[in-house]
């Protein structure tokens, strides 16, 4: 895997240098000794959908919490609540859910539960009410998983956990989680070992949506 992970990385590094003359002195003079390895994990990053069945290390995960919440936030609020399963027993009793609801889900590759497989999720909400928690929430979350994928670990998005926890049938489970009264679910954050070394192919990107106004 760690071959795989560092052919990928060594291309977009090439993509990355090929982007800012070294001598553009627009460019900026500053140098981070860690700027490559930082621009590697973004650029390498995918969203894995299959996981080995061993949770990711709690001290592991620890440290991803730690650089998801020193994210920047409206007012520095920190309008977040974080909390992180790794119960089977919680986990296959949100699919068993999940499956019912929608039977389809289990026609899935290789499906073993609603998480894409994972071992580790992470459970984000925010306040009702307020202006910036859904932005807040997401700049936390990026925070996350790049970090989880600097240690070898990876991670998936999944927006459509919010609807079956917000059903009746979830609702033992959602009460388990703790959410202060007044949050809301956000959104679910897969973590886990990826269960094979052959990482996705990105996607291409459309770079004419992102460009100067004079």
């Amino acid at each position: 895997m760690k071959i795989v992970r560092f052919m990928v990385a060594m291309l977009s590094v090439a993509a990355i240098t090929g982007c800012c003359d070294s001598n553009d002195k627009k460019c900026g003079d500053a140098v981070f000794l860690n700027e490559k390895a930082v621009m590697e994990t973004i650029m390498t990053r995918r969203s894995i959908r299959d996981y080995k069945d061993e949770p990711v290390c709690r001290e592991a995960m620890a440290e991803v919490l730690k650089c998801g919440i020193y994210a920047p936030s409206a007012l520095n609020q920190q309008p977040w609540a974080i909390r992180v399963v790794d119960s089977k027993e919680f986990l296959d009793g949100v699919t068993a859910i999940a499956v019912a609801q929608n039977p389809k889900i289990a026609e899935q590759p290789n499906f073993r539960n609603f998480f894409r497989n994972a071992p580790t999720v992470a459970f984000i909400a925010c306040p009702i009410e307020s202006y910036s928690g859904e932005f807040d929430c997401g700049l936390l979350s990026e925070n996350m998983m790049l970090s989880a994928w600097s240690k070898g670990i990876g991670s998936c998005c999944l927006g459509s956990v919010v609807p079956v926890m917000n059903s009746p049938e979830a609702k033992p489970y959602l009460e388990r989680l703790q959410l202060p009264a007044d949050y809301k679910l956000q959104v679910a954050i897969a973590f886990g070992y990826p269960a094979t070394d052959l990482l996705p192919v990105a996607p291409e990107r459309d770079e004419t949506k992102a460009y100067y106004i004079d």
